[in-house]
């Protein structure tokens, strides 16, 4: 049993946020502030040709998803993240980004109790980019101090490294912390194993709602199936065979209906088909910047 759950804990290699004053910019949104009520738009932005299969632009028509009621995941919140992500010059800003992660930990929780064991490895990954982006700002203000007469204790996040997934990539590379031959604790590789695990969620999602072939199918067979597209490829034998047998424990993904406060496949769909194309986006840029640097293969 002790080597299930260490062989399980490495399966997952791997209005705006803009407001208000942190060490990083955008701040992490306390609990207990109100987050707006998203809205889902027509969209004509197209995903990577690997993840929608078909070309087809998406435009569903617009209304409000509200908050779904005594319950931990909040596809509002999501999209909100999902959205403010969205930097200039198609980057991604990374703290939308890893609020985006957040939010997709508690999804996953709700595929079972086996999943869990999984989750706490991509909130691993979650705080030791926030803690390079700790350090980083507080270097920053070591080096140049706001003015003394400056009401604000912060200094212009645009400069710091981790401000953004295009900065810390480039500063990462130039300052020699991503190796191309070894295993480091840099930002980059650790970003790299998030970007892995959102194209399997997408899929997920993707295969569940938006693919006929698939509604007879159980969780855990779609599950799997997203798996050996996005991850099998990137794990050894030993931790395919375990993130396989964690899918057999999966409930029927009807229990999936609740997340996003609907009672019917129909009902969800365009919902499901939003969060997708939102997700697309942010997987997109990503992989744009990784590749652009030749970073889609780092140990």
């Amino acid at each position: 049993m002790t080597l299930l759950l260490f062989l399980t804990s490495l399966w997952l290699p791997q209005g705006t946020l803009l407001d208000c004053e942190s060490l990083w910019f955008p701040c992490l949104i306390d609990s207990n502030s109100k987050v707006p009520k998203a809205v889902v738009v027509g969209s004509d932005v197209k995903t990577i040709a690997n993840i929608i299969k078909k070309s087809d632009v998406i435009n569903p028509k617009p209304f409000i998803i509200p908050d779904c009621p005594e319950q931990h995941f909040q596809v509002s919140h999501l999209l909100l993240y999902l959205d403010s992500a969205l930097g200039p010059a198609s980057d991604v800003l990374l703290e939308p980004y890893l609020l985006c992660w957040e939010e997709l930990l508690k999804f996953m929780e709700a595929l079972g109790p086996l999943v869990g064991f999984f989750t706490y490895k991509v909130q691993e990954k979650i705080t030791l980019i926030r803690h390079l982006a700790e350090e980083d700002s507080a270097k920053h203000r070591l080096l140049a101090p706001p003015p003394t007469n400056s009401p604000l204790l912060t200094l212009n996040p645009y400069s710091h490294t981790y401000h953004s997934v295009s900065s810390m990539l480039d500063t990462e590379l130039h300052l020699g912390v991503v190796s191309f031959d070894k295993q480091t604790p840099s930002g980059s590789r650790t970003l790299l194993r998030l970007h892995r695990s959102l194209m399997w969620l997408q899929l997920l999602l993707m295969k569940l709602w938006l693919e006929p072939e698939h509604l007879g199918k159980s969780l855990g067979e779609v599950c799997e199936e997203a798996y050996n597209e996005a991850l099998a490829p990137y794990h050894p034998w030993l931790l395919q065979r375990v993130a396989r047998l964690a899918f057999k424990a999966m409930p029927e993904h009807t229990v999936l209906l609740s997340l996003v406060c609907v009672n019917t496949h129909e009902e969800a769909e365009p919902i499901i088909r939003t969060i997708v194309m939102a997700i697309g986006e942010v997987h997109r840029r990503t992989q744009t910047e990784l590749e652009r640097r030749n970073m889609l293969d780092l140990p």
